[in-house]
């Protein structure tokens, strides 16, 4: 049974959070870990977060240790785009598009 935590609603593009989702799939936790820990990208934060909240949750429910725990999803979905205007020249109104994701990532016994 996977153990799953989602986060919503995250102020970054998918694009770009799933360039760095791509690098942990399928990997064991402590590989994971490492790998975003060595990521610069912003995204590594937030999956991260995500990663540790769902090992959180097998050690509560199941009492599944760490080193046990592979990751067996991590999915980026895009959320809701927040939309505003920049002014431009001559009195002209720019859509700026600010993305965000739902980040998911599951993980369950190696």
């Amino acid at each position: 049974m996977p153990y799953t935590n989602v986060h919503r609603m995250a102020r970054i593009s998918p694009q770009k959070a799933r360039l760095v989702a791509d690098l942990i799939r399928g990997k064991s936790y402590a590989d994971a870990m490492t790998t975003l820990d060595l990521s610069k990208l912003r995204a590594a934060v937030l999956l991260k977060n995500a990663l540790k909240a769902a090992a959180e949750n097998a050690d509560n429910v199941a009492e599944i240790k760490n080193r046990d725990l592979k990751v067996v999803e991590a999915r980026v979905d895009a959320g809701p785009t927040i939309k505003r205007f920049q002014p431009k020249d001559r009195g002209r109104a720019h859509p700026i598009l600010k993305r965000t994701s739902h980040i998911t990532v599951s993980v369950d016994e190696a």
